[in-house]
Parts: structure tokens; sequence; C-alpha cells
């Protein structure tokens, strides 16, 4: 699943390269890609797109059987969100050491007591790539 969520990551064109999907009973619900610059919203990260996507899709904001993959630790608002929408799991490649929200810099999940299982470091050299890729991009 986390080669769904770097193709998504590789749609992130003028962005910073994140790409997310949600999975429920091993089927993609919903996937996204940050569109921050395209929407000109501040809350448009990858993961609020598709946990907004999958509320759609469920009829319900409670995601408590679905699963998250994500290229990049996710920052302070978007674990906020996963704890908040009750996913199970999140899974992520690449850690951030400079806003990870779900153990490199905090954990919100201690915030509220939240049993969210969270698995880091999935196809993590992949996922640095991209990000440096995007970076150097960015910087041209």
């Amino acid at each position: 699943m986390m080669n769904l969520a770097i193709v998504e990551a590789e749609k992130a064109k003028g962005e910073i390269a994140v790409g997310a999907v949600i999975v429920k009973n091993g089927e993609v619900i919903s996937s996204a890609y940050n569109q921050k610059e395209k929407l000109n919203d501040v809350t448009a990260h990858a993961e609020i797109l598709a946990i907004r996507e999958a509320e759609k899709k469920l009829d319900r904001w409670r995601l408590e059987d679905c699963e998250m993959y994500v290229t990049l630790e996710p920052c302070p608002m978007c674990a906020w969100a996963i704890v908040q929408s009750r996913l199970k799991s999140v899974y992520f490649g690449s850690y951030d050491t400079n806003y990870g929200a779900l153990g490199s810099v905090i954990d919100v999940r201690k915030l509220a007591n939240s049993p969210l299982k969270v698995y880091g470091g999935i196809m993590e050299k992949e996922c640095d790539l991209i990000l440096k890729k995007c970076f150097e991009n960015l910087r041209k």
C-alpha cells in the first residue's frame, strides 16, 4: 500500500511531495497528495484530504476500521486529525525530525490517550528519495 502513497506523492508538483492512502479491509477507499499551493488552503495536506475523502465515501467521520499509509510522518495538525478520526493504524515512510508528531518530535497520541498504532520507516529509502528530489526541484 505504501507504493500507492508514493504514486500519490509523485503527483504533488510544486508542493511538498507527500502522498496518503486510506485502506479499509484491504481496499483503498481514498487517496490524496499535498495540495496546499494548488488549493490555496493551509489544511490541504495529503492526510487531511484523504481523511475527508474517506469520510465522504463511508458517510461517517469515525474511521476506526481503517488504516492510513503516508509517505512522511504526519505533522501535528495531521496527526491530531488522524487521532480524532479514530484511524486504527498509520504506516509512514520518512521520519520527520522537524515536525513529526507521531513519535519523532512529539507524540500527539499521548494527549488523547489514543490506541492508534504507528509503524514508521516503511519503504523509508524510497520515501526519502521522493522528498529529496522534491526539495531539489523547489530550490530551482
